[in-house]
């Protein structure tokens, strides 16, 4: 495969035969030529040039040129190219993992950072395609499922507004729950993650005990982001104090090809916030959010400012709904082949009574 060019090919050998377009050129002036001659043969050239009238000029041309650019173009579709273009997404299944811990409360993203995530979640679900799947996963000290994977945007907005604040942030516990929900096949469990680290290396996860153990299904990792049917989106502005570790949570979305991309709210420098008689400091942690989505192929985005949200939920429906894909486009060439070989043809039927 070629790798110098925009446009690659499969069988790039098969481009040797676009030498044969100068010789049809040649050819083509060698017949003109010779036609000319002919014609001397019978009549002196004043005679022919008088019976002849006013010449066709460039109509002459027109017809063979187009049916030289339409062998061109099919002997590029027979070299297979490959191009990246810009197609409609696979994406069927979208999870939004968002931060419900105690920290949403502060107000340097107006009118707080919570009501500024939620109004941007309910743009975001406005925007996407009504085939997509949503699903939410709300997190603090825990995380849990409060919609189930639906194609209701009711249900998703009544979820939405039915946040409740909490303490702690337990970022990695989030991206675990929602792979529980992607693969329920998996028996992906959370507790066996946050509280089983002791317990023999050996023992079976996430089976119910009247399951045999020889039902279970060996785990196979896959590329990262190749899973190309669900992402997930986190959104939090925090560090993480509880739960799952997020880098290992971060790999095994990424064993599963499931890409997350990360959103960071609020102050990277951290912000003290009080309530109820305590107080704490809130700190954005940018690197762990950028290690998750390095880790799964996805990016990271930061929204200082409920616009800048807002703008980013806009940017990842646009990313989330579109993908460029390497493609290979010779149906396409030979479409254009085709039209340009009829028009070449129609051309010369309406202006000469023959073809070329």
């Amino acid at each position: 495969m070629m790798n110098n060019w925009p446009v690659t090919f499969l069988w790039p050998q098969l481009l040797w035969l676009l030498l044969a377009l100068p010789m049809l050129v040649l050819l083509y002036v060698w017949l003109l030529r010779r036609r000319k001659q002919v014609a001397l043969r019978y009549a002196s050239l004043s005679i022919v040039r008088e019976a002849m009238g006013k010449g066709p000029g460039w109509r002459r041309h027109l017809p063979p040129v187009l049916l030289l650019l339409a062998i061109a173009l099919m002997l590029l579709a027979a070299s297979r190219p490959m191009a990246s273009i810009v197609l409609p997404s696979n994406q069927q299944t979208i999870i939004l993992a968002m931060d419900v811990s105690g920290s949403m409360r502060a107000e340097d993203v107006k009118p707080n950072r919570l009501v500024a995530s939620q109004n941007a979640a309910k743009a975001f679900l406005a925007e996407l395609p009504r085939h997509v799947k949503v699903g939410i996963v709300a997190f603090a000290g825990s995380a849990q499922v409060v919609q189930p994977v639906t194609l209701s945007r009711e249900d998703l907005l009544a979820a939405i507004d039915k946040f409740q604040l909490q303490r702690a942030t337990a970022i990695g516990s989030a991206i675990v729950v929602s792979l529980s929900e992607l693969f329920p096949d998996q028996r992906i469990n959370l507790a066996d993650l946050t509280y089983s680290r002791n317990a023999d290396p050996f023992a079976p996860k996430g089976r119910s005990l009247d399951q045999p153990r020889g039902e279970e299904k060996p785990f196979t990792p896959v590329a990262p982001g190749s899973y190309s049917s669900a992402a997930i989106i986190l959104l939090t502005d925090g560090q993480r104090t509880t739960g799952v570790d997020t880098a290992e949570a971060a790999k095994m979305a990424a064993d599963r090809g499931v890409r997350v991309y990360t959103v960071g709210v609020g102050t990277v420098d951290g912000e003290i916030i009080g309530f109820e008689g305590w107080s704490m400091r809130v700190r954005l942690d940018e690197e762990s959010l950028k290690d998750v989505a390095r880790t799964t192929q996805a990016e990271y985005y930061y929204a200082g400012t409920a616009e800048n949200l807002k703008k980013v939920y806009e940017t990842l429906s646009s990313r989330l709904t579109v993908e460029k894909k390497e493609t290979e486009v010779s149906g396409l060439l030979a479409l254009a082949a085709s039209l340009l070989a009829l028009l070449s043809a129609g051309l010369s039927v309406l202006w000469f009574n023959r073809i070329l």
